[in-house]
């Protein structure tokens, strides 16, 4: 199968420091204030419970492939009455032209919505933003040396003023997941520095799952640097805690203009948590990986994806790909990562490997190892740690 193609990006992301711009920092020109979002607006977000959006509309059913190449059907459903909340924050994926989005629900939203938190409505109920972040466009035309007006503030503050609106109208005491990626996830971390941790408010986060980002601890602790009273997860009953990784595959670690997995300042490292082994050593992933054309998770083709040899049809947006994958945290080299095993079957008829590493060209930007499809390796065990955690939250919260 061939690697990822990101359609988005052009030759100028072949810079050393793209995957900090796109996940984190570039540094755009800063623009004039302007005004603030109105939450209460529903126009104004991508997901809300009990009603027909972005969320209910996404197709979430599976094709389970299995090593001998026979296909299962999983269908999904989501959980209306789900007892806690999920708040998502979207990573880089707007194609507007300005230096930051509009308000405007544009295909890649949606793409990414489906790719990365409808499935979560399994288990709680889904809410999720519009939010005027940082574009492509803006991150591409600074890293080509032509900076234009982009303002990283006022991303923070609508998500800052929607994360209030939900305190305010719909929280009502439930326990909430915080869950984002890329951009979305550098915007979780400042929210939870500035208006959740060590406040009363921390006792509704069952979790905050970080995927994509730099989450910074002391070396070897887990909890201290960005956090000093949230503290990384360790286990599946543990709440209040934070979840951050990086994925690169085993056989192509980050290499040294790699800025994920990495820390700024002596004394500190990058977090790396495993959802498929909390307390160390490597467990099994549990994917949910895109099965045809998709714009964020294809091979750049148009074309469907094969699964099995020879290819059958596959009818789902998604395949599951049991015991294909396994992932690990590794420290070495400087870099704290997510370290991704593939475990072909060179007697069966699936696939042995899988798509995901940013390409531009013909050219895989190792820098940015599997960032794109983060969030789809672990989909599978993220859910199962939500649904678990939640359990424990509402155990303790009787």
């Amino acid at each position: 199968m061939k690697p990822l193609a990101l359609a988005a990006l052009t030759a100028g992301l072949l810079l050393a420091n793209a995957p900090q711009a796109l996940s984190q920092s570039a540094a755009p020109v800063a623009a004039a204030p302007v005004a603030s979002i109105d939450y209460s607006d529903g126009k104004t977000w991508l997901c809300r419970p009990g009603r027909d959006d972005v969320c209910s509309q996404s197709q979430q059913d599976a094709t389970i492939v299995s090593a001998d190449g026979k296909l299962a059907a999983e269908p999904f459903r989501a959980d209306a009455k789900a007892p806690v909340d999920c708040f998502y924050v979207y990573p880089t994926v707007s194609k507007d032209p300005g230096g930051n989005a509009t308000m405007t629900i544009a295909p890649e939203e949606r793409s990414v919505i489906n790719q990365q938190f409808a499935r979560f409505a399994a288990k709680c109920r889904p809410y999720a933003p519009l939010y005027r972040q940082v574009t492509l466009t803006a991150l591409r035309s600074a890293m080509m040396g032509k900076p234009m007006a982009a303002d990283r503030a006022m991303a923070y503050n609508d998500v800052l003023g929607a994360w209030n609106h939900y305190l305010k109208n719909d929280n009502h005491g439930r326990g909430v997941v915080l869950i984002g990626h890329s951009q979305g996830s550098g915007v979780l971390i400042q929210l939870i520095k500035q208006e959740i941790d060590g406040k009363p408010v921390q006792a509704r986060v069952i979790s905050a799952i970080l995927g994509g980002a730099r989450l910074q601890v002391p070396v070897g602790k887990d909890v201290g640097g960005d956090f000093q009273f949230m503290p990384l997860c360790r286990s599946a009953s543990q709440t209040g805690c934070a979840i951050n990784f990086a994925a690169f595959r085993v056989d192509s670690p980050p290499p040294a203009n790699s800025r994920f997995g990495t820390s700024s300042a002596a004394g500190l490292e990058a977090a790396c948590v495993n959802p498929a082994g909390l307390a160390g050593g490597s467990g099994a992933l549990k994917a949910y990986l895109a099965a045809g054309t998709d714009d964020i998770v294809s091979d750049g083709t148009g074309k469907p994806l094969a699964w099995t040899t020879p290819p059958s049809p596959i009818a789902t947006p998604f395949v599951a790909v049991p015991g294909l994958l396994t992932a690990e945290c590794v420290n070495s080299g400087g870099f704290n990562y997510l370290a991704i095993t593939t475990h072909p079957d060179a007697a069966g008829r699936r696939v042995g490997t899988i798509t995901g590493d940013v390409m531009v060209g013909t050219q895989v930007l190792k820098d940015w190892g599997l960032h794109l499809i983060d969030m789809n390796l672990t989909m599978g065990n993220m859910l199962d740690l939500v649904g678990s955690q939640s359990a424990a939250y509402l155990q303790k919260a009787k």
